[in-house]
């Protein structure tokens, strides 16, 4: 088939044409790149330590802070995953603070909640691990949860928190190290144990693990260098960005509640807003055992609606004006 081209041009002058544009275009762009060029390929800079729960890590060494230099990385252009972190730790924060420093944890483990659940109730893994420190189901039931078909308190914000605690200072006693807790919660308390001892090392960092294992501290550090300052990593938040408490009142379950849409109607809200209120409830009834007693929250009907002149940062640093 023949092919015809406007104004009398032959393929090989439409070509060249085409070929001498994008070259101009070309040395245009490239003579003096744009800011926000610049900032699409920058990268936080790697300190030379940090502390972790009063424990100070060298970064120095390089397998260290290439490791670290992974992690910030990730931080800084999984734009959507760090955004939502910041905006629900301005809910989940103050709350989980309170406990840590109730049950004498470091509150530097709150970093690593984050990066388990992304600061997300709801979260569950593909292996079946759940809530805001996703435990396992066996795990939870160890340290005091309840799981089960109609109650998990794994995704309880208070009781999950609690229970993190317990573990927590248990393997501090097992070890006498944060960091080697740390990396635990990840591994277990006995591969960590066994591979300190087969490897002859007394730093859980300095360990040959499997990937998901050696980044996991280092992942815990680049989280609290982002909350330090989001703004290092290009993130620039309002206070009307963030997610604020949500004002609740408290009714005691002592009886069987079997039609919790029902009950939901009668407290004025949608069964939907109960279970968001309420992430551990897990079917549609609610089986009171004996003497256990549940509290369900019930969000105040006037305070739940977004209002942005009422929402404040739990932290200043991680908004702008």
């Amino acid at each position: 088939m023949k092919i015809s081209f406007p104004f009398g041009l032959s393929a090989t002058a439409l070509f060249l044409a085409l070929v001498a544009c994008t070259l101009s275009l070309w040395a245009q762009t490239s003579e003096k790149p744009s800011s926000s060029a610049t900032l699409s390929n920058s990268c936080i800079e790697v300190p030379q330590s940090m502390t972790f729960c009063g424990e100070t890590i060298s970064l120095a060494r390089f397998d260290r802070r290439e490791r670290m230099d992974r992690e910030l990385l990730a931080f800084s252009y999984m734009h959507s995953t760090t955004l939502q972190m910041i905006k629900r730790a301005n809910r989940y924060f103050p709350i989980v603070e309170s406990i840590l420093r109730e049950n004498g944890v470091p509150d530097d483990f709150k970093y690593l909640m984050s990066i388990e659940s992304n600061n997300n109730p709801l979260a569950r893994s593909v292996a079946g691990a759940a809530g805001l420190w996703q435990f396992m189901p066996a795990t939870g039931r160890e340290f005091g949860l309840e799981v089960g078909n109609s109650v998990d308190e794994r995704y309880h914000v208070e009781k999950s928190t609690r229970a993190a605690c317990r573990y927590l200072k248990q393997a501090y006693a097992r070890f006498g190290s944060w960091i080697s807790v740390a990396a635990s919660y990840n591994a277990g308390q006995g591969r960590i144990s066994r591979e300190l001892d087969r490897q002859y090392e007394e730093d859980a960092l300095d360990l040959q693990l499997v990937e998901e294992t050696a980044r996991y501290v280092y992942r815990i550090l680049a989280a609290k260098m982002l909350f330090a300052d989001p703004t290092r990593f290009g993130f620039r938040l309002h206070a009307s960005d963030l997610y604020p408490p949500i004002p609740y009142r408290e009714i005691k379950v002592e009886e069987t509640i079997e039609d919790l849409p029902r009950f939901a109607k009668s407290q004025g809200i949608t069964y939907a807003l109960l279970r968001t209120m309420n992430p551990w409830l897990r079917s549609r009834t609610l089986h009171v055992h004996g003497s256990k007693t549940y509290y369900l929250r019930i969000p105040d009907k006037e305070r739940m609606y977004y209002n942005p002149r009422v929402t404040f940062p739990h932290d200043p640093k991680w908004v702008v004006e």
